[in-house]
């Protein structure tokens, strides 16, 4: 009998080679090429996106202390100008009452005097005495003021101006000349310093082409 013949088995370090025309399986041979083209790159994109990160974080921590710093200088302007109200408004009240003290020194004499007279005895003091006593405390009294900055305003026989005075009532006029001009002082206005306290009340004439008219 004829022994069989007995083919030599593959090593284990032997690839099988397939038959001449036949190809390796197409599924393993793309998940190979798939896994050798996507392994390099996934490392990279992994590596960029943790140094983005990074950068990131860092980007927000400046920004934060940044923040910090400017809210901290906001708040000591805030601190810094809440002072400076309180101190202007303080120094503010302490020229008024100043100025209200310097004023109040001023007509102590006055207040005196009319005092003095206040407490005269009616039975030995006649009536011009007490006329000229006041006149003279209104006089004194007017001339500190006017220290101060008081004016008096009194336009008799003036022209007419509606910036300081204020016409109650019209009468005519004994000419042309004399239109607009103020007849009589009702109420003496005050002028501070520049500021109008209170318009003098007056009458005015008024021309009426000589024709007596009555008045208005």
């Amino acid at each position: 009998m004829k022994k069989r013949s007995q083919s030599n088995p593959t090593s284990a370090d032997e690839v099988a080679t397939p038959p001449e025309g036949r190809d390796a399986p197409p599924n393993a041979v793309d998940d190979l090429h798939a896994t050798q083209a996507d392994a390099p790159g996934g490392a990279h994109a992994d590596s960029a996106e943790a140094v983005a990160d990074a950068g990131a974080e860092q980007e927000i921590s400046a920004l934060a202390k940044e923040v910090a710093v400017q809210k901290d200088k906001y708040l000591r302007m805030l601190a810094e100008y809440e002072n400076f109200r309180k101190r202007a408004v303080r120094e503010r009240q302490e020229a008024e009452h100043k100025g209200m003290g310097f004023l109040i020194k001023g007509i102590l004499d006055t207040l005196d005097d009319l005092g003095r007279f206040a407490h005269l005895d009616p039975d030995s003091t006649d009536t011009k005495t007490v006329v000229e006593g006041v006149e003279l405390i209104e006089r004194k009294l007017l001339k500190s003021l006017a220290g101060h900055g008081l004016e008096l305003v009194n336009p008799v026989d003036a022209p007419f101006d509606p910036t300081f005075q204020e016409a109650l009532t019209t009468v005519p006029a004994a000419t042309e000349e004399e239109d607009h001009f103020v007849a009589q002082v009702y109420q003496v206005g005050y002028v501070f310093n520049g500021q109008l306290l209170r318009p003098a009340r007056v009458v005015v004439k008024q021309w009426k082409g000589g024709d007596a008219g009555s008045t208005n």
